[in-house]
């Protein structure tokens, strides 16, 4: 009886892997190495069980990354540009000042809720990560300072920055709060911290605006 080969006909394919780009390698990696490590904690999490989530070796993992710091690193590095990314587009829809603080700070916690794992990861690890959450901190303590600008415009740089210090500050406080207790709501925390933010900013614009003449008495 003739093979296959023999009478010219072919067996059946065997399926051909496909290829997968650096960046789509290195966001699956970083996917798998954030839920790994909110799962298992740092100290515990293993650069195999990484591999073996992604379906890929371990070297790759060394050659993407160097070191299970170094891809640690890497995921609080693609947190912090994903959540500038939410945040700037929130408020870049937003219609004036006050708009632009509530939409930016519902966005802060919204993609807290949408990524609960990177945002564990980001405080259950900070002794090891204390520089690149900082450099969160200060990212975003930036871009509030600049929406308080638009509300505030006679305010000084250092003013800014205080109050913009003051709400990030809130906002994290809020965001383990509501970890702690799922009733207080996206809509909840941002009323919240709005409800003390922008009231004194509003008094301080309508001061402004009264000291000049533009607002009646």
């Amino acid at each position: 009886m003739e093979s296959p080969a023999q009478a010219g006909t072919a067996g059946p394919a065997s399926p051909r892997r496909r290829r997968v780009g650096r960046e789509e390698r290195e966001r699956q990696i970083l996917g798998a190495a954030v839920a790994v490590f909110a799962e298992r904690g740092y100290a515990n999490a293993s650069m195999d069980a990484v591999a073996e989530r992604v379906g890929v070796t371990k070297p790759v993992l060394y050659t993407h990354f160097g070191s299970k710091e170094g891809l640690l690193l890497a995921c609080v590095a693609q947190a912090r540009t994903e959540l500038l990314d939410v945040t700037s587009a929130a408020a870049a829809a937003a219609a004036g000042p006050e708009e632009m603080l509530r939409l930016g700070t519902r966005a802060f916690f919204t993609f807290l809720d949408e990524r609960a794992a990177a945002f564990s990861l980001l405080y259950s690890e900070a002794s090891i990560a204390a520089d690149a959450v900082e450099g969160i901190r200060a990212q975003q303590t930036d871009f509030i300072a600049a929406l308080l600008g638009a509300a505030a415009p006679d305010a000084d740089t250092r003013r800014l920055q205080g109050w913009a210090q003051v709400i990030v500050g809130a906002c994290e406080r809020l965001a383990v709060w509501r970890a702690q207790d799922r009733r207080v709501t996206v809509d909840d925390a941002t009323e919240y911290l709005m409800d003390l933010a922008w009231t004194g900013l509003r008094d301080r614009a309508s001061g402004a605006d009264r000291a000049s003449g533009t607002l009646s008495g």
